[in-house]
């Protein structure tokens, strides 16, 4: 199994010296990827800037959106911008997409929250025709760049309940199965769901299993852990987001490592680990856990 981190793009304290910190240090660690979420409401810094940057200062682990709220953009403009971070980063995109939960984020930016499932579908498609050479409409120019890798990235599915996963069967190489607080239970039920219907589909393949989980190993992990989880969650109410973040254990390194262990019994191929603090020590702790 293959580990990748989120960079902390929701933090205040977190600037050009920290980004390039963290770009360095998981380059040049352990891991087979560097990821970074998409939000518009709430203080984050915008994901195609940031893994643009990532992209321009490392060399080896592929930059993943994960994930990327297609609905909420054109398709074609998703496309040139995706295309444009593969030139960028040498063929080392995989891309990961969702409808997300956040009806405030397509609000802010002018986007129908209404069919939002349909429309992705559509998107992928029209995505994978621009990366091919097609024109978007007739007697347009081509769209460029091309992608480095032929066809366009790979895409994986940020998708978790069963209509979702049936969808993505028909265009996605692969889901990406997130539990809040690392319950490789949680994880299995995705994957199961995958599974069943890329078999239902025709697929001859079996989807790239890629799960994820938040995690801490600051010096204040446990508070950071669970202050973060609130911040990301106190859109939906703040008893909700209370709730679930005194849920929150995965801020030692027992605990964490049982989570590893745990889901790399699940025959994943990679675990995205997504911290809840811009302290460097997030990745530099997690790094024996991983070795």
């Amino acid at each position: 199994m293959e580990f990748g981190v989120c960079l902390p793009y929701m933090e205040r304290d977190y600037g050009r010296t920290e980004i390039l910190d963290w770009c360095h240090a998981v380059d040049s660690g352990p891991f087979a990827s560097l990821s970074c979420g998409e939000r518009i409401t709430g203080y984050t810094l915008e994901m195609r800037s940031l893994l643009a940057a990532a992209a321009a200062v490392t060399s080896r682990v592929r930059i993943m959106p994960s994930l990327y709220v297609l609905p909420m953009h054109s398709a074609v403009w998703a496309a040139k911008e995706v295309a444009t971070l593969d030139v960028l980063s040498d063929g080392r995109v995989t891309l990961t997409v969702g409808v997300g939960g956040r009806e405030s984020d397509y609000r802010a930016v002018g986007a129908s929250f209404a069919r939002r499932h349909a429309r992705m579908d559509e998107q992928i498609a029209e995505m994978r025709r621009i990366w091919s050479g097609e024109s978007p409409f007739e007697g347009a120019d081509e769209v460029g760049p091309r992608p480095i890798q032929s066809g366009g990235p790979p895409i994986l599915a940020g998708a978790t309940g069963p209509k979702a996963i049936r969808r993505a069967a028909e265009w996605a190489q692969g889901i990406y199965a997130f539990s809040m607080g690392g319950h490789a239970d949680e994880i299995a039920r995705t994957l199961e769901m995958a599974d069943a219907a890329w078999q239902k589909a025709g697929r001859d393949e079996r989807p790239r299993r890629v799960a994820g989980f938040w995690y801490s190993l600051a010096d204040d992990a446990e508070t950071c852990l669970k202050t973060y989880v609130h911040a990301y969650l106190a859109v939906f109410g703040n008893d909700a987001a209370r709730s679930v973040a005194k849920t929150m254990t995965r801020f030692d390194d027992a605990a964490i490592a049982e989570s590893i262990e745990a889901i790399r019994s699940l025959d994943c191929d990679e675990l995205i680990l997504v911290p809840a603090s811009a302290q460097i020590t997030e990745v530099e702790r997690l790094v024996p856990l991983v070795s």
